[in-house]
């Protein structure tokens, strides 16, 4: 069977929009956070959160188009339009041009999105307004604009894509779980191509409240250090929010069409901890299945991964339970770990697909990026944990972890 090969990115992250934009982002290692004005004037404990880079989604996409549609869809047509331009797969200009090109069969044209809260902020602004102003005047565009599948429903129509379009929902792995079964619609028979990936627009009060409330949040409030994945002092995430997506199809037809392969996706591995709501098994046994499936699916050994893109969320549990799983799984081979969520802060639902794009580009460039904000990494971590400065060298082989609440665990594989 021909390999399934990624031929378009999309990206718009709080390390930058475009692939080369958000990529310097994430080399540069300096976070992304920012103290937030909404955050401030909804009076949460937090404040820090790492946006995506300011657009115009009235310019992008039309007036008329942009105010039906809540930002977590803006950010998703965002990153689409771009992996299909990227993959060559439109005519005319502007955001999706004209369509998909006249040769592809769009009844074979696939979408598949991840997302794990879906349209946020028009629950946080339309439920204030139920309260105050009756039930007469919630607007009638709410259930379109905040269910999670509008954005995939959104990219068919905007594209022409007509075959299967479905929205995956695993929380912080539903970037990752949308490219795994992305890639399996094409593996069996049912697409040509795929669009896949994950976006998130979660940062509103209510949500940030939530989520403090949990725990889950840092409490530092010092921008430059807030997110520090593995190091002694790490407390909890940022929230951050953003999009990637990525154009899938098989190898034996990008190479007919002559499009630009930016890598291959040889390996998916998924499991559920049977754990707990949000904390991961101590013993990492959810982590461990996930990343041995993705290493049988991909025929490969441990031996053959360069380098670990990690969910590293810098949440005290989760980094010490990630990297004892690796370890576990790994044994005495360690491949280089890295956390981009140092800069990105956590993209939740988006986060898998975005650090998907990031491990095509350590592949590209033979660079594994530092994690931003470590200044001492947990004695207790065994690993071999990338800091200060990011290490060039051959990577030929990346492993990209998500792992998200309800102990729902997704690990790829890909190759050059």
């Amino acid at each position: 069977m021909s390999d399934i090969v990624i031929t378009g990115r999309g990206i718009i992250s709080p390390a930058g929009r475009g692939v080369e934009d958000a990529w310097q982002g994430i080399l540069a290692a300096k976070s992304a956070a920012r103290v937030d004005d909404l955050l401030v004037d909804a009076g949460t404990a937090v404040t820090l959160a790492c946006r995506a880079p300011d657009f115009d989604p009235d310019a992008e996409f039309g007036r008329g188009t942009s105010r039906r549609l809540d930002r977590y869809t803006h950010l998703a047509l965002v990153a689409a339009a771009d992996a299909l331009a990227d993959a060559g797969l439109v005519v005319g200009e502007g955001a999706f041009g004209d369509g998909l090109v006249a040769d592809v069969d769009r009844d074979r044209v696939g979408v598949l999105l991840g997302s794990g809260i879906g349209g946020a902020e028009t629950w946080a602004s339309e439920y204030p307004n139920y309260l105050e102003r009756g039930p007469g005047r919630v607007s009638p565009m709410f259930i379109p604009k905040m269910l999670s599948n509008t954005a995939a429903g959104v990219i068919s129509m905007r594209s022409g894509a007509r075959g299967p379009n479905m929205t995956v929902n695993t929380a912080c792995a539903a970037g990752a779980s949308a490219i795994h079964l992305g890639r399996d619609l094409i593996r069996s028979g049912q697409a040509d191509l795929v669009i896949a990936g994950g976006v998130e627009a979660g940062i509103t009060g209510l949500s940030v409240a939530a989520f403090a409330q949990m725990g889950a949040l840092t409490k530092n409030d010092d921008p430059a250090s807030a997110s520090r994945p593995f190091d002694v002092d790490r407390d909890g995430f940022v929230m951050g929010e953003g999009a990637g997506v990525v154009v899938l199809e098989s190898e034996e037809r990008a190479r007919a069409r002559g499009a630009t392969i930016h890598g291959r996706v040889v390996g998916a591995g998924a499991s559920a901890d049977a754990h707990h709501m949000t904390a991961p098994p101590e013993d990492g046994g959810g982590a461990i299945l996930a990343m041995q499936r993705a290493l049988q699916d991909a025929d490969m050994a441990p031996e053959d991964i360069d380098h670990i893109n990690a969910h590293g969320t810098s949440t005290p549990l989760n980094d010490k339970t990630e990297t004892y799983a690796v370890g576990q799984v790994f044994g005495s081979h360690r491949p280089a770990i890295a956390s981009t969520k140092g800069v990105t802060g956590h993209l939740l639902g988006a986060a898998g697909a975005v650090e998907a794009i990031f491990s095509l580009q350590a592949l590209a460039t033979g660079t594994i990026p530092a994690t931003a904000n470590t200044a001492r990494v947990d004695p207790e971590i065994d690993a071999d944990v990338v800091v200060g400065q990011s290490r060039a060298g051959v990577v030929d082989a990346v492993m990209s972890n998500s792992f998200g609440f309800g102990g729902q665990n997704a690990s790829l594989i890909f190759t050059r």
